[in-house]
């Protein structure tokens, strides 16, 4: 998993820096990334963790099915359970759910384009939804929003693992090189016609940046 990954490697730095003797325990946090400009100004009616069914439409989204899960941990590895989680994206067609958003090809009325789930007692969460398209301009990615009670909200994007475009993204690059692995998953063959694909992203969040929301 990505997190014993990041777990690793942070111990091996600390013990380069500081001898043997020394065990750096905490975890490297997700870098934030801006929300864009299409955070939906009014969430759907039907907006849970599976993006690609609408209720009362009566077709699948169109798009490589994908079951996107991970957890959302502390710097110690720390569950943080309970907790809002939201993602959004454009449909295949690179068109997003928003009334300034004016692609010229037609949207998928299948795809929900929003959706949230809340973390259980060990940090999991779980959505339904399609591998990212490009938008003009832009590689493929997922925006992806937690919320922790009382804190401002962490924002981050989300790419795809090997994708050519990330080369030429611009905020996808201004991650720092050595850090990007924290912000792609990849998206996995699974063999199965409901999900074909499969796709893991954990979040570690700095509480200590957990700045206290104000009102």
């Amino acid at each position: 998993m990505d997190l014993k990954r990041r777990r690793l490697l942070t111990a091996m730095a600390g013990i380069a820096a500081s001898g043997p003797a020394v065990v750096v325990a905490s975890l490297s946090p997700t870098p934030r990334q801006s929300a864009g400009p299409f955070y939906p100004l009014e969430l759907p009616l039907d907006d849970d963790n599976d993006l690609t069914f609408v209720r009362g439409q009566q077709a699948r989204a169109k798009g490589r099915i994908t079951d996107l899960a991970g957890r959302i941990v502390d710097l110690n590895g720390n569950p943080v359970n309970g907790t809002r989680i939201e993602i959004w994206q454009c449909d295949i067609n690179g068109r997003y759910r928003h009334p300034r958003e004016n692609g010229s090809k037609p949207m998928d009325k299948n795809f929900q384009g929003h959706g949230h789930a809340f973390t259980d007692g060990e940090g999991r969460y779980r959505f339904r939804t399609i591998r990212p398209m490009p938008y003009p301009g832009r590689t493929p990615h997922i925006h992806v929003a937690v919320f922790p009670q009382g804190e401002r909200p962490f924002v981050t994007q989300l790419y795809v693992k090997d994708e050519p475009r990330n080369q030429d993204d611009f905020l996808f690059n201004h991650v720092p090189a050595e850090r990007r692995h924290m912000v792609v998953a990849d998206f996995r063959e699974t063999g199965s016609p409901e999900a074909g694909l499969a796709a893991e992203f954990d979040i570690v969040l700095d509480r200590r940046d957990g700045t206290p929301m104000e009102g």
